[in-house]
């Protein structure tokens, strides 16, 4: 991969790092519905009107259904999950959850066309990744029955961004970003705008809520979401979910370093297992994960 590449592979596992603590925090005062409605509608308050003006809206006359089942899969679902399952569990699990990306795109792939050979390294690796997750569910992290309603999202939520990366790099791959990115988000925001609406408060939401609201709309929607097309289409879905190296990390940083979440033995080994099942899986020495190849 080039520098550009890298710099934009390592900016946006740092940003994509950050919503898992956001979400917390406005989540004192809103709904969840609310949490996800307000990032989406943002980011599509500052996309639509650069798509608009740089004509990037006409090219997705042909891909209209996949722009549709990328705002599903890439924002209603798991936008709405994450926030809802945080209610229940720690920031800092959801994001070592999360970290599960890569090992679901390996799995999800052939179900969108994708030859995504599995050789010695990849079960290997697909066998640790969910040995971690089996540790990191079972050492004490999880407690009650809505802890697990909590977990249960995380899951749903990673299939959708696993199915995600792989609509863009199967279905989306040479479309302009600007343009399916500024439409996704408009869409999702149509779609949500009931739910947010009947979990409304009663009063103004206070100056932290609205400023969480706003970073995760601006610096964690918006931004990193052209980020993640530029890297689908330079180095494959597989490849690029590995930014899960680097989320897991400062979720569970500003998790236990601002907000006090428990962090122990169960979370420790898992998030480790996790991340090397994901690096061998996606090992290049193994099947190039930046090449899949349609079938």
């Amino acid at each position: 991969m080039s520098w550009r590449t890298w710099i934009a592979f390592f900016a946006l596992g740092i940003i994509w790092g950050l919503p898992y603590f956001l979400i917390k925090i406005a989540l004192l005062d809103l709904a969840p519905a609310e949490v996800a409605w307000g990032r989406i509608t943002i980011g599509a308050l500052i996309l639509l009107p650069l798509a608009w003006r740089r004509g990037a809206l006409r090219t997705l006359r042909a891909h209209w259904g996949a722009v549709f089942a990328f705002a599903f899969a890439e924002l209603v679902a798991p936008f709405s999950l994450i926030a809802l399952g945080e209610t229940w569990i720690s920031s800092s699990l959801a994001g070592i959850l999360l970290a599960t990306l890569p090992l679901t795109v390996i799995l999800l792939a052939p179900l969108f066309g994708l030859r995504e050979p599995l050789g010695r390294r990849r079960i290997l690796g697909l066998g640790i990744g969910f040995a971690g997750v089996v540790i990191l569910l079972g050492i004490g992290s999880v407690q009650g029955l809505m802890a697990w309603v909590g977990v249960g999202c995380m899951i749903f939520a990673t299939i959708g961004y696993a199915s995600a990366a792989l609509i863009v790099q199967r279905y989306l791959k040479g479309v302009d970003e600007l343009g399916a990115l500024a439409m996704s988000l408009a869409i999702a925001s149509v779609v949500l705008l009931p739910v947010a609406a009947l979990t409304a408060p009663h009063h103004p939401p206070p100056l932290s809520a609205l400023v969480c609201i706003a970073v995760l709309g601006v610096v964690c929607t918006a931004i990193p979401l052209q980020l993640y097309f530029y890297l689908i289409n330079r180095a494959g879905a597989a490849r690029t979910a590995v930014i899960t190296y680097i989320n897991p990390a400062v979720a569970t940083l500003l998790g236990v370093g601002i907000l006090h979440e428990p962090f122990g033995l169960g979370p420790a080994l898992g998030l480790i297992l996790i991340l090397l099942g994901s690096w061998l899986g996606t090992h290049h020495a193994d099947v190039p994960a930046a090449q899949l190849e349609s079938t």
